[in-house]
């Protein structure tokens, strides 16, 4: 059973970055396409970043398009969130979860928590 812990979270000023890590025991994350979910304080979660099994595609929310990096690294079984030039709206807690073929997610790790303020 595929089970993911997300760390890297924290408090960052406007502008700052961070690194986001997912990782992921139970089962071997090269079999599955990964993405990272967030949902702020009263909002629906939304999806943010995802990549395929092999890495070589990715897809990002246009909020976050060009500021945030997603990765993978399937030798150590842990997928990655390079957050950079955040801004106060990318405030949330952070998920990852697995991409099933239908699109939707699941195997949700606990989330961390992303805070950008000054």
């Amino acid at each position: 059973q595929l089970q993911l812990v997300e760390s890297g979270g924290g408090l960052v000023q406007p502008g700052g970055s961070l690194r986001l890590s997912c990782a992921a025991s139970g089962a071997d994350l090269d079999l599955y396409a990964m993405g990272w979910l967030r949902q702020a304080p009263g909002k629906e979660r939304e999806a943010v970043s995802c990549i395929v099994s092999n890495g070589l595609i990715t897809n990002y929310a246009d909020s976050v398009r060009g500021r945030l990096t997603i990765s993978r690294d399937n030798a150590k079984n842990t997928v990655y969130l390079q957050m950079d030039s955040l801004k106060a709206e990318d405030t949330a807690v952070y998920y990852c979860a697995r991409k099933r073929a239908g699109g939707n997610y699941d195997s949700w790790g606990q989330g961390t928590q992303v805070t950008v303020s000054s």
